[in-house]
């Protein structure tokens, strides 16, 4: 993959050179403060908003917020939501408002939320899977950590001094993983990667230290009532293989993921699929509210919350 990267040579890993010319060739393709920003003020009246940092770029400096329940009940179980933790991945964005916007309320009475929905702004405004360091902040939820986003969220997180019930960490997985990230991840690394088969469809992800099997399960029978489930292919999907249908098993905490920034027992990382002729920009944002009603549900229905 590296050999028709762009910036570098073949077989030699980045230096500072090769990053700043990454760099230079990002451009901005849409806007944080009107897409986002502006959505997230528009829910003030109805939730807590607190600004807890700011993400600083050459361009820009972008405020980072997150939102929590107007009620909050120390009696109840506390629930996160994350978006955006990879910028270009849209409907993780936008689900999680939409989660807010039209759903979050009807829940106020069994549990207290903690929304992030746009953890990496300006890979939200490029269109970007790295900040603009080249590093993933996905794999960066670490001690000390190389990513600014990823520090700002466990820096967060740990000043609230909550434990939680249960994350979810809304994601995509599109086209542009093979056509731009993949490679420039080899070319980066100089290490080459392995290819494999974008699924064509909805599939979670469960912490391999804590699969929660059935509330997956619940997960992908909500999802599925508004869009499809990827198939896998000889039993595996992105080459690993299925806990069950639509399912897979990452070591979060491992490999520094998003979802591994929590102790909750019950925890996921959704993948929607929007470059598929079978579904519509929207179709992606109700599969995201979709996984986080099902995940909820499921606490509530098999008496997790009292």
């Amino acid at each position: 993959m590296s050999d028709h990267y762009f910036v570098g040579e073949a077989g030699v890993p980045w230096g500072a050179s090769e990053k700043s010319a990454w760099l230079a060739a990002q451009t901005q393709k849409r806007s944080y403060a009107e897409l986002v920003e502006q959505r997230i003020h528009s829910l003030e009246t109805r939730f807590n908003l607190e600004q807890y940092g700011v993400l600083s770029s050459a361009d820009n400096n972008y405020p980072l917020y997150a939102l929590t329940s107007r009620n909050w009940n120390s009696e109840l179980p506390n629930v996160l939501v994350t978006g955006g933790v990879h910028g270009y991945e849209t409907s993780g964005v936008l689900g999680a408002l939409r989660f807010l916007e039209s759903e979050a309320e009807h829940y106020a009475e069994a549990f207290n939320f903690l929304v992030m929905p746009c953890i990496s702004p300006w890979a939200f405004e490029t269109i970007n899977r790295w900040n603009p360091e080249a590093i993933d902040p996905n794999r960066s939820f670490i001690a000390d950590s190389p990513a600014q986003e990823s520090s700002e969220v466990m820096g967060y997180l740990d000043r609230q001094g909550l434990s939680f019930l249960a994350h979810f960490d809304l994601h995509e997985t599109t086209d542009t993983d093979n056509t731009e990230f993949r490679p420039a991840l080899a070319a980066r690394d100089a290490k080459p990667q392995d290819h494999w088969d974008i699924p064509d469809g909805f599939y979670g992800v469960a912490d391999s230290s804590r699969p929660s099997p059935d509330f997956q399960k619940a997960i992908i029978e909500s999802v599925a009532e508004v869009t499809h489930i990827a198939p896998s292919i000889d039993g595996k999907i992105i080459g690993v293989t299925l806990q069950q249908e639509g399912v897979i098993c990452y070591d979060g905490i491992g490999l520094g993921l998003c979802m591994g920034v929590t102790d909750a027992p019950y925890v996921t990382t959704t993948e929607v699929y929007p470059d598929s002729s079978l579904v519509t920009d929207d179709d992606c944002i109700a599969a995201q509210v979709a996984a986080v009603k099902g995940g909820l549900n499921y606490l509530i229905n098999s008496k997790v919350v009292a």
